[in-house]
């Protein structure tokens, strides 16, 4: 099973393709995601990036964490499932 890992606070200039190369160097990645708005289909900001392993999540979050990207820090964590109350 892979690591899933959030990545906040995103430039709206990344797309999946970019988010995916900006986290490619940590581990093979399985999927990259960014999260867009339904109708406008611009993006929210965020996205999820899923990993092989572990191992790579971990050096991912601790590498890119706070990290500037287009004048953003970025807020990368292990993803959490999402609420359902």
């Amino acid at each position: 099973m892979g690591a899933k890992i959030y990545v906040g606070n995103l430039p709206f200039s990344v797309d999946q393709d970019k988010l995916k190369e900006l986290f490619s160097e940590f581990g093979d990645i399985t999927e990259a995601v960014v999260i867009s708005d339904k109708y406008s289909g611009r993006s929210k900001g965020f996205g999820f990036v899923t990993f092989a392993e572990d191992a790579f999540a971990q050096k991912a979050i601790e590498a890119m964490n706070g990290k500037d990207l287009e004048g953003r820090p970025l807020k990368v964590n292990e993803a959490k499932p999402m609420n359902s109350e």
